[in-house]
């Protein structure tokens, strides 16, 4: 397949993900279970033969999500309790969920009640994760959803499954480094909004067949010669850069995304596993080296100075704070980045953002002034 009809396959399945879904388990045979955000252990839901997938919400009208979440939770959380009530996630054979901020905590127990035909598994990841006893903690944690997931899939799973995942999802992690790098040379090509459809289809498929989809337009983009682009680039921050009509106005102002610290994107990709220890411990040990992310405890704050970097590293001209509204923890951690961006000199726009937006011109407003700015 040409690598322009994989872009445009991958497009497809993040704008249909039920669809996405319903068809990656028909074709592999799998069992699919919903990945709560963020850093949902992927690796021992595919070592026992089942289909991780992403749950990030998605605009709906919230009818049912009222009952369980205030309307000052976060809209990717009460989107996810709507779905689950209406039946949109009645595929998934049972949910894992992280419990990083308040609201996730509160979804747990909540879920148990509005959705109890699908279980529920919880992980607890610890505030000073880099101690012996917090490093120790997260390796049972790990043991200890194994077990349960054990139990969801209906046997046990091996130590050489487990190998095969870590090594299958470093793989796939270092081919999105390099497909992330790739695309921020290729904006005329890789847009900002097809650049976001391509990292969020990884969230329905199989991670098998999707590492082939980027491995082919990683070659195909080899095959492109490198054009002068005369728009602006930026680096987006935040949890996601949604809803996908957000983007249409920075491709409509010629503002490409040439890198990106957003939970839904590289988050997930960009810190490399260890190649020491047994599986428990690689496991704990990349949580532990995660860096500059808002819900893993960081004293030293490196946020700001790892945008900084990667504004400079990928010739980009600002940052673009996409804040979700009623997020706590990005919220906490902007006024230290923000000041961090502006003694290094480097511009940022500001956007608070909804799941539920419908209304667009007030932002359409704001990039077009800030993309003049930026001239």
């Amino acid at each position: 397949m040409n690598y322009r009809d994989v872009i445009k396959k991958l497009e497809t399945a993040a704008l249909y993900p039920d669809k996405t879904v319903a068809d990656s388990i028909g074709k592999t045979g799998k069992a699919a279970v919903g990945c709560f955000p963020i850093y949902t252990p992927e690796e021992i839901i595919y070592a026992a033969g089942m289909l991780p997938v992403g749950m990030w919400g998605g605009p709906t009208e919230l009818k049912r999500a009222d009952k369980y979440l205030q309307s000052f939770c976060c809209s990717i959380m009460r989107s996810n309790i709507e779905y689950g009530m209406k039946g949109t996630y009645n595929m998934l054979k049972g949910v894992v969920l992280p419990t990083f901020c308040d609201t996730l905590k509160c979804i747990c127990e909540n879920w148990k009640v509005a959705v109890p035909h699908i279980p529920i598994i919880p992980i607890v990841y610890p505030q000073n994760r880099n101690t012996n006893a917090g490093f120790t903690y997260l390796t049972e944690e790990f043991r200890r959803v194994k077990v349960e997931v054990e139990a969801l899939a209906g046997h046990e799973i091996s130590d050489d499954k487990l190998e095969e995942a870590w090594n299958l999802y470093e793989d796939y992690r270092e081919t999105m480094r390099c497909f992330s790098e790739a695309a921020a040379d290729y904006p005329q090509i890789i847009g900002a909004k097809t650049r976001h459809l391509i990292l969020k289809a990884g969230w329905f498929l199989d991670k098998k067949e999707y590492l082939e989809d980027i491995r082919t337009i990683l070659e195909g983009l080899k095959q492109e010669e490198k054009q002068p682009f005369s728009g602006k680039r930026v680096v987006a921050t935040g949890l996601i850069a949604e809803p996908g009509s957000l983007l249409d106005i920075f491709e409509e102002n010629q503002i490409a995304i040439a890198g990106d610290d957003l939970a839904q994107e590289s988050r997930q990709f960009r810190t490399k596993g260890r190649e020491v220890g047994d599986f428990w411990e690689r496991m704990a040990g990349r949580i532990a080296d995660q860096k500059g992310d808002t819900f893993l405890y960081e004293a030293e704050k490196t946020r700001g100075q790892m945008l900084i970097d990667l504004v400079r590293e990928r010739n980009a001209d600002a940052v673009v704070v996409f804040m979700m509204k009623f997020c706590d923890p990005e919220e906490f951690d902007y006024p230290i980045y923000k000041k961090e961006l502006e003694a290094a000199g480097i511009p940022h726009l500001y956007l608070e953002i909804d799941q539920q937006l419908d209304s667009f011109e007030q932002i359409r407003t704001r990039v077009q002034s800030f993309a003049e700015m930026l001239i």
